[in-house]
């Protein structure tokens, strides 16, 4: 589930940390796993907070059916969200009940800020359209808990509070999770929570880390010379760790194509680095990648049969 451009950025946030955190003696790789494994526990929650949310219609439906005086409208409370096909393709999934008990994320206090956020959501344009339609669409159950996610969960102060409190992660992690919820909305089916790294991918994070490390050096005296008037030590630290990155994907991942590197790193500079740090990479690989072509460095195999 998580891919290899997510693992690159793990990969790169970890570099950075520990270039910025003097005296660390934690092992790297166990430090990564650690991390992919908050990822996923982080993952986990804001999918139970998604259903929790499209479930509660149930629950304000019972409630207000049992006050003393009910209204017409307390009697009447539309609960098509709680049957919206695509949460209950979630909540009925194996790996999903699984990591929900392994995580534990149930026992997170949430249950006043998901009435909030339910109350909210019943307010909205986009959700009264949703219950005025009969029947059910696929493509609309989708959109009405992307809308859920997108709108209403994470511009929250006190959701995006409760997150912070329980996951230190979520700064790191927050633009990583967008991505993978609404993948995750699109194919629930198509995911194992349990294993949301699998061991092709985990064997490409600890190669690409360990590398990195131990190659530091050796492929940063390969960057000095490309620099021209740039001073080495006033390049953004998140950029030579991607060109560090970059290089040794060249150097020592056979079945990476050198174009797809590039493009991964001109992305992810885009994303998490400077205006200009997209362009300035992609210059610098792009000329490094060259001259190993030239001196016959760069050995691939298999370019149409592996995935990025």
């Amino acid at each position: 589930m998580i891919s290899r451009r997510n693992i690159r950025v793990k990969v790169m946030q970890l570099l950075y940390a520990m270039e910025t955190m003097e005296g660390s003696k934690a092992d790297p790789v166990r430090t990564l796993r650690q991390q992919l494994d908050a990822s996923k526990d982080l993952f986990v929650y804001l999918i139970y907070t998604l259903t929790e949310i499209a479930r509660y219609a149930e629950k304000d439906a019972a409630y207000r059916a049992g006050k003393n005086l009910p209204s017409a409208q307390d009697l009447n409370v539309n609960i098509k969200l709680a049957g919206n096909e695509t949460v209950w393709k979630i909540i009925e999934n194996e790996s999903y009940k699984s990591a929900v008990e392994t995580t534990k994320v149930d026992k997170i206090d949430s249950d006043d800020v998901v009435r909030k956020l339910y109350v909210e959501l019943t307010d909205t344009a986009e959700y009264k359209q949703y219950i005025a339609v009969e029947g059910r669409e696929k493509s609309k159950e989708r959109e009405i808990l992307k809308f859920i996610f997108n709108q209403i969960m994470l511009p929250s102060d006190n959701y995006i509070s409760i997150v912070e409190e329980n996951f230190n992660n979520w700064d790191d992690d927050a633009e990583m999770m967008v991505q993978l919820v609404a993948n995750y909305i699109q194919k629930p089916h198509s995911f194992d929570l349990r294993d949301m790294v699998q061991e092709e991918k985990w064997k490409f994070a600890k190669q690409l880390l360990q590398t990195s490390i131990d190659k530091k050096e050796y492929v940063g005296e390969m960057i000095k010379p490309k620099l021209k008037n740039w001073d080495a030590e006033r390049i953004a630290l998140l950029d030579m760790i991607m060109m560090r990155m970059g290089i040794c994907e060249f150097l020592y991942f056979e079945t990476i194509p050198p174009k797809v590197t590039i493009n991964e790193y001109i992305d992810i500079a885009k994303q998490y680095s400077t205006q200009q740090s997209g362009q300035f990479i992609n210059g610098v690989l792009d000329n490094i990648h060259k001259e190993l072509v030239a001196d016959g460095k760069i050995q691939k195999v298999d370019f149409n049969k592996q995935k990025a």
